[in-house]
């Protein structure tokens, strides 16, 4: 089995940065993508962006230019450097990763954090 964790949300000033962390641990052959997710209060959970084993990115139209993602292979784990926060980026922040397992190369499957709480005040 894999886990994820999350760290790093906090209440935040409107304007202020913030950085996630989500660290995979577990029976780990190798991961493809991993993601940020979030989801505000009576709101759809949204993609907030995703970065493949080879660096490349793609972010939500709402957080381009303000948030990068990025990963450390060595460390299985992504961060989201959060910029220029507004008060609609509010939201529960969960982190998931494609992983493979040494005992079946043939197939990733997708592990889900239990999420960290980003506030923003204006």
């Amino acid at each position: 089995q894999v886990q994820l964790v999350e760290s790093g949300g906090a209440l935040v000033q409107a304007g202020g940065s913030l950085r996630l962390s989500c660290a995979a641990s577990g029976s780990i052959f190798s991961i493809n993508y991993m993601r940020w997710n979030r989801q505000a209060p009576g709101k759809q959970r949204e993609l907030v962006a995703r970065i493949g084993s080879d660096g490349s990115t793609d972010y939500a139209d709402s957080v381009k230019g303000r948030f990068t993602i990025s990963r450390d292979n060595a460390k299985n784990t992504v961060y989201l450097k959060m910029d220029s926060l507004k008060p609609e980026d509010t939201a529960v922040y969960v982190c998931n990763a494609d992983v493979r397992h040494a005992s079946d190369l043939r197939f990733y499957r997708t592990y889900w954090g239990q999420g960290t709480q980003v506030t923003v005040s204006s």
